[in-house]
């Protein structure tokens, strides 16, 4: 699946590297070629933060949240740089594809929702733009996939701005279904952008549990790695 930012050539583009904030030539859809050479370079594997918190699925993630990973995770939330959905889309079509394994199996994916007012600081839910490219890469490649939006997020103050104490508070009352999965025998894969606690995932998880649609295994772009307090 490699080859993602060979496809984006209608793009109207900033001056500036997503990956590295510099102002380079030759920049390929927001993103410089050392940089596109360093993302494609990622290879996705099995992330497990410490403590493990209860109901959080086995989780496979693209890298490290650090470097031009980092830096384009960014621009695209945080600064408005909406076209890189579509190659951090392709992105997470890989980590997908590592986590199921099988391409005859059907999957369902399930994006961990924006609460309404992320959604409208970000002029639209992040994930959910994410889900959609991942789910078009995949099918390119011949999967069955289909997005399936089952949860709803409730108001919950920014991660930001909380410990590990207050992200466990915060996201144990997140998210209520909205409708059934309805996957039937497809894999549900859960969603998410960064891993850090984990807490997130696992909320989510307890709730689509809850429906009988329990997903196996979540998928993200970057996990945070814990630095040790010198």
């Amino acid at each position: 699946m490699r080859g993602l930012w060979a496809d984006l050539t209608d793009l109207v583009l900033p001056a500036d590297c997503a990956g590295c904030r510099e102002s380079r030539s030759g920049l390929r859809h927001g993103v410089c070629p050392a940089c596109v050479a360093t993302l494609n370079a990622l290879r996705p594997g099995p992330v497990r933060p410490t403590p493990v918190p209860a109901g959080m699925p086995p989780c496979v993630a693209l890298g490290p949240y650090a470097g031009p990973l980092r830096e384009a995770l960014l621009a695209y939330k945080e600064h408005g740089r909406h076209g890189l959905a579509r190659p951090l889309g392709g992105l997470l079509a890989e980590v997908v594809a590592t986590a199921v394994g099988d391409v005859r199996r059907p999957v369902a994916l399930v994006p961990v929702p924006d609460t309404a007012a992320a959604a409208r600081a970000r002029y639209g839910d992040h994930l959910d733009r994410l889900a959609r490219h991942c789910a078009a890469r995949l099918r390119r490649g011949g999967w069955s996939v289909r997005v399936r939006r089952p949860l709803r997020a409730l108001p919950r103050p920014d991660s930001v701005t909380l410990d590990s104490v207050g992200r466990a508070a915060a996201a144990e009352a997140a998210f209520r279904p909205r409708s059934p999965v309805g996957a039937g025998a497809a894999v549900v894969v859960l969603l998410d952008d960064i891993v850090t606690t984990g807490v997130t995932l696992a909320a989510a998880a307890r709730v689509l549990g809850a429906t009988g649609s329990a997903p196996s295994v979540a998928a993200v772009l970057a996990a945070t790695e814990k630095r040790r307090r010198l």
